[in-house]
């Protein structure tokens, strides 16, 4: 019963999923793609437990831009955290994440 949300910059709203962001069940990692100016800023994560009906904000983390615009060079990867089996109940969704990553 967890789920995991970010929210920026202190603000009451939670940072909207999209084209570029996606927040994982997971893991509970916040994804940005193409990194813009706007995403500067700190982002903290709220963990929810629905069955306990409770909620607890970790430490804010800053996301900042690097000043000379070099990230360093690394291989293509595919990144997969699947469960050797994953079980799912005839008509039910199943959300399996598989990230791209690289330069």
């Amino acid at each position: 019963g967890l789920s995991y949300t970010w929210i920026f910059n202190n603000n009451t709203l939670y940072v909207q999923e999209d084209g570029r962001r996606f927040v994982s069940q997971e893991t509970g990692n916040l994804y940005i793609a193409k990194v813009e100016p706007s995403d500067v800023g700190n982002y903290t994560c709220v963990v929810t437990n629905s069955k306990a009906e409770q909620s607890v904000q970790g430490p804010p983390t800053p996301l900042t831009l690097r000043s000379d615009g070099v990230m360093g060079e690394y291989e293509p990867k595919i990144e997969v955290r699947f469960p050797e089996t994953t079980y799912a109940a005839k008509g039910s969704s199943v959300k399996l994440e598989c990230f791209a990553l690289g330069k």
